[in-house]
Order: structure tokens, then C-alpha cells, then sequence
């Protein structure tokens, strides 16, 4: 899982860096608000850890940007704002979960584990992929017209990494990892293949092709 960290005190970041890459987590670290947002829209993250009180774009600020870009990425605040106002605006800003400054890292931890368990909310399993159409994550089925579409597994692979990094370029290269395994080489004929059977269901306008970086379900 990959985490961006958004953290100004350098040895508060290097410390909680160290710790979750122990844990497994591959973690990139930045020290201000511009700084976040201009890696954010050049890489892809599985969640957001931010502190709210960072140079140039606060975390309330830009977590409230990313959202009205509809990156909908699981989000942490750390702070040490700890009133109700302030509580009342992270969650606003479209935060998923709030910890306060100091915190065990063996909590943070739990949090973020949590969190990452949730990775489609949907009571019922079915996902909104685009107007009227639905994807079923437990039969794996997509749901145009009440109609119910096989998909081969490379393509329900794709579709959940799109749909995982909706509104996000998704690079080819995650695309191989997530799709192919290690042992497997990737085709780039296959994936436009399976692209091409995508958007056959989804419409040709729902998913864009990104010249020379990748894909991105919009």
C-alpha cells in the first residue's frame, strides 16, 4: 500500500516514515502543501496521511481541493488542532479519519489498517461506476440495463484499479503490476484489448486515454 505523508517536522516525519515502512507501507514524503498536491497528481496513493498546519496549502485547504477534483483517496489528519471547529472542518474538508498530535504509532497504525479495509463503501457491494451502471464486487460482474456482464479476470483487475483511482491517471506501469503477475510478461495489445471491452460496456467517454502515461476512469 502506498501512502503520501504530508508532514513539516522533519524528525516527526523521518520517525513515522521508518516506522511504516517496517510495517510494510510504501510511503513518499512531503513537507508542504504544494509540494503534496504536485506529487498527488503525478503518482497514485492508496491513502493520505496530512498534517493541517504545513507551509504554502494547508491540509484542510488541499485536502478540500482534492475532493472537488474528485480524488476520493482515504484520508488521515494529524494535528495537533484539537477544538470542535477544527474537528467540524477536517471532516468537512472530506477527511475519513482524524488523530491528534501526539499520537502511539501503533494507533496510527491500527487507524490506517482500518481504513484501508474499506475499500469500496457499499453495503450492498455494488460500486457506481458510471451513470445507471454498477459493478458487483463480490460476483465480479458488471450491471448495465439490470443486465448482468461477465468480465475475464484481467478485466476486473483493470476495472478495480480504475475504479479504485477514479478521476486519476492510472500509468501504465501500475497497470502492469496490479494486472499481470510477476511471473506473467504484460501485453500492451492485451491491455488496449481489454480497454477497448471496457469501454464497449462503460462508453468510450468514461474511460480516457492519457497519451503515453496510462488511463483514467472519469
Amino acid at each position: 500500500m502506498k501512502i503520501l505523508y504530508l508532514e513539516d517536522d522533519i524528525d516527526l516525519s523521518e520517525t513515522v516514515e521508518e516506522f511504516l515502512i517496517d510495517e510494510g507501507f510504501d510511503i513518499v514524503a512531503v513537507y508542504d502543501g504544494n509540494e503534496a498536491l504536485e506529487t498527488i497528481f503525478k503518482q497514485n496513493f492508496d491513502m493520505f496521511l496530512l498534517d493541517v498546519n504545513v507551509p504554502q496549502i494547508n491540509g484542510f485547504a488541499l485536502l478540500k481541493e482534492l475532493r472537488e477534483a474528485g480524488i476520493s483517496t482515504p484520508a488521515i489528519f494529524t494535528t495537533s488542532l484539537n477544538s470542535i471547529d477544527d474537528l467540524s472542518q477536517g471532516y468537512t474538508s472530506g477527511a475519513d479519519d482524524y488523530i491528534k498530535k501526539p499520537f502511539a504509532l501503533k494507533e496510527l497504525l491500527f487507524r490506517i489498517k482500518a481504513l484501508l479495509k474499506r475499500e469500496f463503501k457499499s453495503q450492498d457491494a455494488l460500486v457506481l461506476v458510471t451513470k445507471d451502471i454498477y459493478f458487483d464486487t463480490q460476483t465480479t460482474k458488471l450491471i448495465v440495463d439490470n443486465e448482468k456482464i461477465l468480465l475475464n479476470p484481467k478485466e476486473v483487475l483493470l476495472l478495480k484499479l480504475l475504479l479504485k483511482h477514479k478521476n486519476e491517471c492510472v500509468s501504465f506501469e501500475d497497470i502492469y503490476q496490479n494486472v499481470w503477475s510477476f511471473d506473467k510478461p504484460h501485453s500492451e495489445m492485451s491491455l488496449r484489448t481489454y480497454i477497448k471491452n471496457l469501454r464497449k460496456h462503460l462508453g468510450k467517454e468514461n474511460i480516457l486515454s492519457i497519451k503515453k502515461v496510462g488511463y483514467k476512469l472519469v
